[in-house]
C-alpha cells in the first residue's frame, strides 16, 4: 500500500444520490487507511464531524458547488455554517463567468469572502475547473487565490468537461509558488495517476478512487 500517498487523499462522495450509508461507509474507510480528509457535500458535515471524532482525518466540504455561481455573501454564509457544523476544510468553486469576463476584482472578493469566513477555522481550497479556462485564465485565477490569501488551488469539481492534468498542477505550482497547496481532483483513477500529479507539484488529491490508488489498482471512476 503507498502510505505517503494515502495522507494526501481527500476520499471524496459528492454525487447527488448519495447515501447515508455511503457515508457511512466512505468514513470508515477514510479512517482505515488514514486518508487526509473526507470530501462530502454540506449536508453530510455532521454525520461524517461525529463518525470522525478522535481521529486526525479531516471533515471537507464543498461551497459554492459545484457552478461556482452564487454570490460572495451567500459563499461566506455557507462557509460559516459548515464550519459551525464540523467542517475543517472548505473547497470553494470561483465566480468563472467573472474570471472570464476579467472582473479580478469581483473573482478576488468571491474568494476573500470564504477566506475571511474561515479565517482560524478551516482551510481554504480555491476550485478554478481548469477545463473551462484558458492558460491566462488558470494564471490569472491562481493569482487571485494567493492574493486573497487561500491556502490550495485545486483543478476541479468533477462535475464538469474534464478533470486533473498534469500540465495544468504544474502550470498553478509555478503560479502559485512552493508556499501554497495544489489539489488535483477528477481524472486520478489509480497510483501511477497519483504520481504523476504528485510529481507535478500536487499536495493533496481530491478522488473516490483513493482506495484503488493506494492498492495499486485501477478504479472504474474516480469520482
Amino acid at each position: 500500500m503507498t502510505q505517503h500517498i494515502a495522507k494526501m487523499i481527500d476520499h471524496t462522495a459528492l454525487k447527488a444520490d448519495t447515501t447515508k450509508d455511503q457515508i457511512v461507509q466512505l468514513c470508515k474507510e477514510a479512517k482505515e487507511y488514514n486518508f487526509a480528509s473526507v470530501c462530502v457535500n454540506p449536508t453530510w458535515i455532521e454525520l461524517a464531524a461525529e463518525l470522525l471524532k478522535g481521529t486526525d482525518v479531516k471533515v471537507c466540504t464543498v461551497i459554492g458547488f459545484p457552478l461556482g455561481a452564487n454570490t460572495p455573501e451567500v459563499k461566506a454564509f455557507e462557509t460559516k455554517d459548515a464550519i459551525e457544523k464540523g467542517a475543517t476544510e472548505v473547497d470553494m468553486v470561483i465566480n468563472i463567468s467573472a474570471l472570464k469576463d476579467k472582473n479580478d476584482e469581483l473573482v478576488e472578493r468571491d474568494i476573500r469572502a470564504v477566506v475571511e469566513a474561515a479565517k482560524g477555522k478551516a482551510l481554504t481550497k480555491v476550485i478554478f475547473e481548469t477545463c473551462l479556462l484558458t492558460e491566462e485564465e488558470k494564471v490569472r485565477a491562481c493569482e487571485l487565490s494567493v492574493k486573497a490569501g487561500a491556502d490550495y488551488v485545486k483543478t476541479s469539481t468533477g462535475f464538469s468537461t474534464g478533470g486533473a492534468t498534469v500540465e495544468d498542477i504544474a502550470l498553478m505550482r509555478k503560479t502559485v509558488g512552493p508556499d501554497i497547496g495544489v489539489k488535483a481532483s477528477g481524472g486520478v483513477r489509480n497510483a501511477e495517476q497519483a504520481q504523476a500529479v504528485i510529481d507535478a507539484g500536487a499536495t493533496r488529491i481530491g478522488a473516490s478512487a483513493g482506495i484503488a490508488i493506494v492498492n495499486g489498482l485501477t478504479a472504474d471512476s474516480d469520482y
